[in-house]
Parts: structure tokens; C-alpha cells; sequence
């Protein structure tokens, strides 16, 4: 007789552990990284280039607690990582996955119509192995899949320990939330099937226009996560609006499609936030008047609307 947990297994045909790094391809990675040592806490774990043996880029990858950032810049002009910086400035190219089996979960989302980017190979050194995979999501954006169960290096083959003797204190990052994916009119739900079919996800949460939108912009917007909710990918597209939305004007200055944003976890957001505006980070402006009726719109809350008011800290309330 099957148990709860063996059926879940059974249905799961892609069990996600989490993000495992993020990749953003950036004009220069070493200053890069420190801007993200120095404004955001994080610190340094491992780097790859020509001293290593990688001669058409460099990579710096940095740690704060179960969140991985790797910066990576091409070292010749005549690059496929080139040409996307050239296109799209600083963007994040892979969403890198953790996985049990990299190798079975390439064949789980090909087979279901995801389009190869990384066909599955094995990474090895004296620290063990890294199996990975790979298939294409939308704009240029790459899922990884990232199976490191056998390896005991600082973070796969062809990197080395990154010392730095600069290392700021962490400002209470933990891990990533969700990542935004921008598409363009009438991608949403394309994409939404995608995710659905190609790699098992559910859509937890949708807005609408009526929903998400001011007098001028609005937008759309499916919330995808996978079974146990470690991954989730919101989806958004444009919608009508007297102006150009977020949206658009994102798939205009961005020219195509791609992540939006990166949202992370934090134990105190008051405290993350109050150390990050002292490191010189900048936030969006909220106006006064959000906090006047906030709870009449969400109900009681445990958290001093005062401190919320004065770092702009939105509030939203689920309703379960």
C-alpha cells in the first residue's frame, strides 16, 4: 500500500531542493563583487578564469548563508556572453536548480518539451563530482540543474577558493524567495504551461489588471511554484494602461524578455534593510498616504507600522 509520501514521490517527477546559484552575466565581475560584498554582505567563496583554467571568461561567486550569486564577464569581444551583455546589460543568465539526479531530470523535462540549452555532463576533481543539465526558459533566461550530492570542493570543478581579506559583515540575507520572470503580450500563459508541463509547477497565486495597476500602468502576473514550494517563479506581462507599464518599459530597456528581479528571504527585514541603506544601497520611495489605511486592507498586523513607514517596507497579507 502506498503511503502519502511515496505517492508524492511518485507524482513529483521533479523534486527541487532549492536554488542552487544564480548566474548574472555583468560588464566587470571583480568590481561587480564588491559591490555586492560591500553593499549587500555577501562573501567570497570561489573563482574561475585563466589561472584556472577557463579562458573565455571569469567568474567571482559569492555565499550568504544558502544563497549563491555567480558574476561572470567574457574575456573576448567576440562571445555569445558578449553579445548578451552588449543586448542587455547586467542580467541574470542561469537560474541553476538543485536536484537529486541532474541527469534524470533532463530527461524528464525534454521528454515533456523543454528545449535542451545543457546537455547532462560531470564535472570532476580530487573533491568528487558535480553532474548538471540544462534546458531553455524564457527570453535567453537557462535552467540548470545542479546535482552536487558527491562533491565536497567550495563549489564544483574548475573553481578554486576565492580568500579575500575584505569580508563585510552579512546583512541577514538567507536564501532566494522567487524569481520574477518579465514576458511579452500574451506570454503569460504560454510560459505558465510551460511550467506546469515541462517541470511539474502548480500556479499557487494569479493578479490581474485589476489587481496590480495604478491610473496609468498595469500588469498581470501567475505566481509558479514546484511541490514543495522550495522554487517559485512569478510570471508577469504587460497589461493596458493609459502609459508604458513596468513591464514594457523593462522589455524595452532590457530588448527582451527575461528576470525581472530577485526577491530574498530575511529573518528581520527592518534590521536587513536599515543595514543596507547605511551600506549606501537605494529603495524605491513609498508615498505617506500607503500607510494610512494599511490596516483597514490587510487586517491587523503584529509588526509596528512606524519602522515600515519610515524604510518604505510594503506589507501584504495572504489570504489563506
Amino acid at each position: 500500500m502506498l503511503t502519502e509520501k511515496d505517492t508524492m514521490q511518485t507524482s513529483d517527477f521533479l523534486p527541487l531542493h532549492g536554488t542552487d546559484f544564480i548566474e548574472i552575466y555583468v560588464g566587470n565581475a571583480k568590481q561587480a563583487a564588491h559591490f555586492y560584498k560591500t553593499a549587500f554582505g555577501f562573501q567570497s567563496l570561489a573563482y574561475a578564469g585563466p589561472e584556472t583554467g577557463i579562458k573565455d571568461r571569469v567568474s567571482y561567486v559569492l555565499i550568504q548563508n544558502k544563497m549563491r550569486l555567480m558574476l561572470t564577464t567574457p574575456l573576448h569581444s567576440n562571445s555569445a556572453i558578449a553579445e548578451h551583455h552588449k543586448k542587455h546589460g547586467d542580467g541574470v543568465k542561469v537560474l541553476a536548480l538543485m536536484v537529486e539526479d541532474a541527469y534524470d531530470a533532463y530527461e524528464q523535462t525534454t521528454k515533456r518539451g523543454g528545449v535542451s540549452k545543457l546537455e547532462p555532463k560531470t564535472l570532476s576533481d580530487a573533491n568528487g563530482e558535480v553532474r548538471m543539465s540544462g534546458i531553455k526558459t524564457y527570453g535567453e533566461v537557462e535552467h540548470w540543474f545542479i546535482e552536487r550530492k558527491n562533491y565536497k570542493g567550495v563549489f564544483m570543478p574548475g573553481f578554486v577558493k576565492w580568500e579575500s581579506t575584505y569580508n563585510p559583515e552579512p546583512t541577514g540575507l538567507l536564501y532566494v524567495d522567487h524569481c520574477v520572470g518579465n514576458v511579452d503580450w500574451n506570454q503569460m500563459n504560454p510560459w505558465v504551461a510551460f511550467y506546469e508541463n515541462v517541470m511539474g509547477f502548480k500556479n499557487i497565486l494569479s493578479f490581474d489588471d485589476n489587481d496590480i495597476s495604478t491610473e496609468y500602468s498595469a500588469l498581470m502576473s501567475k505566481v509558479m511554484s514546484n511541490g514543495n514550494g522550495y522554487v517559485k517563479f512569478p510570471i508577469n506581462e504587460p497589461a493596458e494602461g493609459k502609459k508604458k507599464s513596468q513591464v514594457e518599459e523593462y522589455l524595452e530597456f532590457y530588448e527582451g524578455e527575461g528576470v525581472q528581479h530577485i526577491a530574498i528571504a530575511t529573518h528581520d527585514i527592518v534590521s536587513t534593510v536599515k543595514q543596507l541603506m547605511a551600506r549606501g544601497v537605494e529603495f524605491l520611495k513609498v508615498p505617506n498616504s500607503y500607510y494610512d489605511d494599511l490596516l483597514d486592507r490587510v487586517g491587523t498586523i503584529e509588526e509596528d507600522i512606524e519602522p515600515l513607514k519610515e524604510l518604505g517596507i510594503l506589507f501584504w497579507k495572504r489570504k489563506l
